[in-house]
């Protein structure tokens, strides 16, 4: 879905998740709840992260893909006492469940929950997050890994990690106290950043998106998703593949930015002269012009190269969130 001309509002709400602080409300994306006993061991098998290393107060991003390492979703997932949370994209949370359900066998004891309702879910943006968070009574988490997290007053989860590539934070709350830290958090002076907004600095920073970056076309590889999968842990669904990938580098297309001319449409096709290097992924205007995603053959080159993209020129730019290689 194209983003096209943003308002004054979403305008300065971008400005302010870039030199200050903003906060979007996350609540309609999915968060599920895995328990029991074998909670670790049954993510550690199903997605693409080490979550045997992972104690209670860490985290981490994870890609769910399929048997043959198309992408499913990207994750991220918080290890608390008693359970795993994992937050995920508003149109993959019931897919998901049942995806997960699915690889649950008779002796595993794991537990799914779907806890999306009873609780919400925020996002702090900014290099400000860190003076709100510390008001917010969560200063310890400030300075530590991406994913570490810890509970503060009225059971509010706080996690290192936007969501972006933006430094902050994202919040996961008792939907009984939503209004009231939403409120508190306003209060702090934190700008409200609409899903409109959200989508432009997605598409800007390069956060892959399920349906048009995360399909069945693509593997997690060319997501540049490197940062969420282990190559040492051992079997999981869709391992063969990546492994076999990396090894024989064997990565035929990437996602990459790309500076447009003009105005563009999601799909279009991406050429130099006659010949098909990819296809156009996410588009959005901005303050400073046209911009989209969009997977590029790895032979055709990278950054700074020329492309067409539909009738518009474009040129081929890195993005803050993906990597092409593993870090």
């Amino acid at each position: 879905m194209p983003t096209s001309a943003i308002n004054g509002k979403d305008l300065a709400a971008i400005q302010a998740a870039k030199e200050r602080v903003a906060v979007c409300d996350r609540s309609h994306w999915g968060r599920i709840r895995v328990s029991d006993d074998d909670r670790l061991r049954f993510l550690h098998n199903q997605t693409t992260n080490d979550f045997q290393r992972l104690k209670p107060g860490e985290g981490c991003d994870t890609v769910m893909v399929t048997s043959t390492a198309r992408t499913i979703d990207l994750a991220s997932a918080y290890v608390l006492d008693d359970g795993v949370l994992l937050l995920v994209s508003p149109n993959r949370r019931e897919i998901l469940l049942e995806w997960l359900d699915r690889y649950i066998f008779f002796a595993d004891k794991v537990q799914l929950t779907d806890v999306t309702n009873e609780t919400a879910t925020f996002s702090l943006i900014g290099p400000g997050s860190d003076a709100l968070i510390e008001k917010l009574g969560a200063g310890a988490i400030i300075g530590q890994s991406y994913g570490n997290h810890l509970l503060v007053d009225q059971g509010v989860l706080v996690a290192v990690g936007s969501g972006l590539a933006s430094p902050g934070y994202t919040l996961i709350l008792p939907a009984a106290v939503k209004d009231k830290v939403w409120s508190q958090i306003l209060e702090l002076g934190a700008v409200e950043l609409s899903d409109r907004a959200w989508d432009v600095l997605r598409i800007i920073q390069g956060r892959p998106a399920p349906d048009l970056e995360l399909t069945d076309d693509y593997n997690p590889l060319e997501a540049g998703l490197w940062q969420t999968i282990s190559f040492n842990k051992g079997c999981y669904i869709g391992q063969e593949t990546i492994a076999r990938l990396n090894t024989y580098k064997g990565v035929k297309q990437y996602l990459w930015g790309i500076h447009l001319r003009g105005s563009v449409e999601v799909g279009s096709v991406i050429t130099i002269g006659d010949e098909k290097i990819g296809k156009l992924t996410s588009y959005t205007e901005t303050a400073e012009g046209y911009f989209g995603l969009g997977y590029i053959r790895s032979k055709a080159g990278g950054i700074g190269l020329k492309v067409q993209v539909g009738e518009t020129e474009g040129e081929i730019v890195a993005v803050p969130f993906v990597s092409h290689e593993y870090p």
